[in-house]
């Protein structure tokens, strides 16, 4: 019953530094992360730690606006964040970075990723975030339940 004795694992899924090739490799990576994802979730379901489960899924860097010759882009900012399970509250919170309004090629972040840990340390955890952050960050409050 998903008594394994921790409470923090960590994944990842590597091949995202797409500077080739992006559309087909970003579609493969996605599809496998969706039924990664979608698997996880479901074995957890009608399970007790199924409630208490919390899924945080980031990238350590985003990709620039622009396409290079490579049919790729570049590294770039305001890398994609979201949260996953039942103590959700699904939503969307802060808004879409623009498209056009760019600083030097990059787009502008609207909702700092150390917001996001800030709710998930105290909202979930119950941790003070600002000794594990190094600083105050806003936590997004009502994102979880």
């Amino acid at each position: 019953q998903g008594q394994i004795g921790c409470r923090v694992l960590s994944v990842t899924q590597g091949g995202y530094d797409t500077h080739e090739d992006q559309k087909r490799r970003h579609d493969k990576l996605m599809l496998e992360l969706d039924r990664g994802l979608a698997a996880f979730l479901e074995d957890m379901r009608g399970m007790p730690v199924g409630d208490n489960c919390l899924v945080l899924v980031f990238s350590e860097f985003g990709r620039r606006v622009a396409d290079n010759a490579s049919m790729g882009t570049d590294h770039g900012t305001a890398g994609p964040m979201f949260l996953l399970g039942t103590p959700v509250v699904g939503g969307l919170y802060g808004k879409h970075p623009s498209l056009t309004d760019l600083f030097e090629g990059d787009l502008i972040h609207t909702t700092d990723f150390r917001s996001v840990y800030a709710s998930v340390l105290e909202s979930w955890l119950g941790l003070p975030s600002e000794p594990i952050l190094g600083a105050k960050y806003t936590p997004i409050r009502g994102c979880i339940a």
